[in-house]
Order: structure tokens, then C-alpha cells, then sequence
């Protein structure tokens, strides 16, 4: 008998070649819009986007040659959904089918939407020009649907706030379930756009916000000219050298006043958000009610974005850039803030739970943002009242 053959060794299994996904562009872009929503443009790097999608930045570099072509995809991208859902809803259709497709979309780019919005400063002329141009037709889109609903000569102030309610989804990080989003804020934005602006808020007390701070140091003149420079042109942009002139410094002298740009930003930033506590805290003494101290809620942080809106952009803009240790004062500050409006909207509302109340609330500060945007932020009573109205039709009061 011949012996036995030896086992056959099983074949050697090739190694499965690793699946390149088709969508890896639209990946790339969407880790992306998350850091430089998180990090702001100047601290976010290509290793982070890479490693959110699970690739080397070698690979990164194929699809998009630097960190600027990136972005400027990710500041097109958000608006560019908007555009495309919004052609798919038939021409005359309701408010409500135009504001359900804005509102899909910008909820399910919620973690990367944001960048349009602050970081889009650091785009050149040309992907500003045609960002804009992109902007103005979907605003023009849902103005036509608001105004066949409720015909106003307010120049598209309703449809922007409304597009404010709808974005400001983009700009926290309050956990809540996508569709309990979606109802809360095309509600918000149908009552927005239900709103008469200029019917304002009659019987509203006039809001103390406190004075204007006059520089009497040398520390308060750095602050006060770095502001507009700041706002004007990005943190990042601003160079030591241009704050000194402003003030007739060199640009050593800023050190015997601060140790550094970054703690002129977070000088700012907390005066920022003292100027709006004491404005709070003046604003709800006495209040008769939890609706009225919504009211005066809504009417204050109008009020101080009109008042303020150098300082306030470069708070809202800007933080995110900040030291993690100087960053945690002024969460904390603004989380103090958000909490009394919570608990004033649960009071005035009972049916809301915590995480619809602060959507909402968010909800407000976005149509501020976008009807001040819109009203070029002019300061006037009427257009105090007006964005108050509106902020208050946001709400549900």
C-alpha cells in the first residue's frame, strides 16, 4: 500500500483589498466642516480632517491640495444642499414644504453647517462673492414661499430670521434626537415667518444695558482697538503690529499690558459676556411673569447684539480658538446664561422638556444673528423691536 499523501495545505487566503468608499470626497468634507466648526480655521490641521476619516493626510492631499481648498468646500457645501433640496420642491409650493426641505438638510449637516456662518471671514473675495450669490437665492426662495403665505413689505427680513431659526441648530451641541429637531425648528421658523415685525412688542419695557466701558487705561484702549480689528478681519489675521498702531504703542510695549494676542481675545471675550449678565440681571428685576421674562430676555439680547455687535461677533466667533483654560470661564458664563432662559421658557411653556427649551432658545439667538445680518445691523428702536418680535414668534410665547 503506498503511504498516505500528506494533507493538502489549505491555499493561502489573499488578503482582501481594501475598498476605496465612493463617497470618500463627501467624508473628507464632512470630518472636516466638524473640526473647522470646532477648532475654527486657523488651529485645525489635515492630520485632524485625515484622521476623522480614517486616512492618511497623504491620502487627504489627493482629493484637496491644501488646507484653504478644503475649507472653501466645506463653507460651499451647506448651501450648496440648501440650493439643490430647494430645487426639488416644486415652484409655488407651501412655506411649510420649503422650510421641511431647508430644514432636513441643514439637521443632517448639523455637526459641519456652522463653518458658513463665523469662518467664512477667512474666505478670499472670490468664494465670498459666490457664497453670497448662492445665499441670496435660497433666500430669495424661501422669501417668495414666506410671503405668498402672509404678504409684508419687510425687505426679507422674515425669511432670513427664519433661516436663522432653521441654522442655529449648527451652532450647539445640545443632544437631540434628528426628526424631535426637525419638528421643533421648522415649527420655529413657520412661527417666525408668521410674525408681523413691525407690530414689535408694545408695553415691552425699554431695556438698561450698561454703558458703553470708556477706556481710562492703557490695557482698556488695547481692548477697545482690538475689537473692531478682530471683527473686521479674524483673530488670526490681526498681527500685534496693527493693534500697536491703533494705540501708539510699538508692538513690545503690548506685552507690559498682555502677555500675548490670545489674552487680548480672552479680555474680550469676557467682557462680552459681563456686559450681557448685567444686562440680564437689570432686565428681569421685576418682571410680573415667566412670559414677560422671556419677553425681556428677548428684548436684552437684541438689545446687546445691536448695542454690541463687534464684541458680540468676536465672542461668538472666536471662542472656540481660545485656550482650553481660558475657554472654561466663559463656557461657564454662557451656560449660566442659557440656563435662565431655559428655565424662563419651561415656566412660560410647561410642555417643553430641557433639550426643546434650549433648542429654542438657540433658535432666538439665530434669528437675531440673521435679522441684524439683514438690517445691516442698524441700530434704531424700530429695528430693536422688529428682531425682538420675531425672536419672541421663534420662541412660542
Amino acid at each position: 500500500m503506498a503511504p498516505a499523501s500528506p494533507p493538502a495545505r489549505p491555499a493561502a487566503t489573499a488578503p482582501a483589498a481594501a475598498t476605496r468608499p465612493r463617497n470618500r470626497k463627501q467624508l473628507i468634507v464632512d470630518a472636516a466642516g466638524r473640526v473647522f466648526s470646532e477648532r475654527g480655521y486657523h488651529k485645525a490641521s489635515m492630520e485632524e480632517v485625515a484622521a476623522g476619516v480614517g486616512i492618511t493626510a497623504t491620502a487627504l492631499y489627493r482629493h484637496f491640495p491644501n488646507k484653504y481648498a478644503l475649507f472653501a468646500a466645506c463653507a460651499h457645501v451647506m448651501v450648496d444642499g440648501l440650493v439643490a433640496a430647494l430645487e426639488e420642491v416644486p415652484p409655488g409650493a407651501p412655506l411649510t414644504d420649503v422650510l421641511t426641505a431647508v430644514t432636513r438638510v441643514t439637521v443632517a449637516h448639523r455637526a459641519s453647517g456652522g463653518v458658513y456662518r463665523w469662518e467664512a471671514r477667512y474666505l478670499d473675495r472670490e468664494d465670498r462673492r459666490r457664497l453670497a450669490v448662492k445665499f441670496g437665492r435660497l433666500v430669495g426662495r424661501v422669501d417668495e414661499a414666506v410671503q405668498h403665505e402672509r404678504p409684508l413689505p419687510d425687505e426679507r427680513l422674515r425669511a432670513m430670521a427664519a433661516l436663522g431659526a432653521i441654522g442655529s441648530i449648527t451652532m450647539h451641541r445640545t443632544s437631540i434626537a434628528g426628526r424631535r429637531a426637525e419638528e421643533l425648528l421648522l415649527a420655529s421658523a413657520l412661527r417666525v415667518a408668521a410674525t408681523d415685525p413691525a407690530a414689535g412688542r408694545p408695553g415691552t419695557r425699554p431695556v438698561e444695558l450698561p454703558a458703553r466701558p470708556v477706556p481710562r487705561t492703557r490695557r482698556a484702549e488695547i481692548l477697545a482697538a482690538s475689537v473692531p480689528l478682530f471683527a473686521r478681519d479674524g483673530f488670526a489675521n490681526v498681527t500685534n503690529g496693527q493693534i500697536a498702531q491703533a494705540v501708539g504703542l510699538t508692538p513690545s510695549a503690548l506685552y507690559r499690558h498682555y502677555p500675548g494676542k490670545i489674552d487680548i481675545l480672552a479680555a474680550a471675550c469676557l467682557q462680552a459676556a459681563g456686559l450681557l449678565a448685567q444686562g440680564v440681571e437689570r432686565s428681569l428685576h421685576e418682571v410680573a411673569g415667566p412670559h414677560d421674562a422671556v419677553v425681556m430676555l428677548a428684548a436684552t439680547y437684541v438689545a446687546y447684539s445691536f448695542e454690541y455687535t463687534e464684541l458680540n461677533s468676536v465672542a461668538e466667533a472666536e471662542l472656540a480658538g481660545l485656550p482650553a483654560d481660558l475657554r472654561r470661564p466663559l463656557l461657564l458664563a454662557q451656560r449660566e446664561h442659557i440656563a435662565v432662559w431655559e428655565q424662563q421658557l419651561r415656566l412660560a411653556r410647561p410642555e417643553l422638556d430641557p433639550r426643546q427649551a434650549r433648542v429654542l432658545v438657540h433658535a432666538g439667538f439665530g434669528v437675531v444673528v440673521e435679522a441684524g445680518r439683514r438690517l445691516r445691523w442698524r441700530d434704531s428702536p424700530g429695528h430693536r423691536a422688529a428682531v425682538t418680535a420675531l425672536v419672541v414668534g421663534a420662541l412660542g410665547l
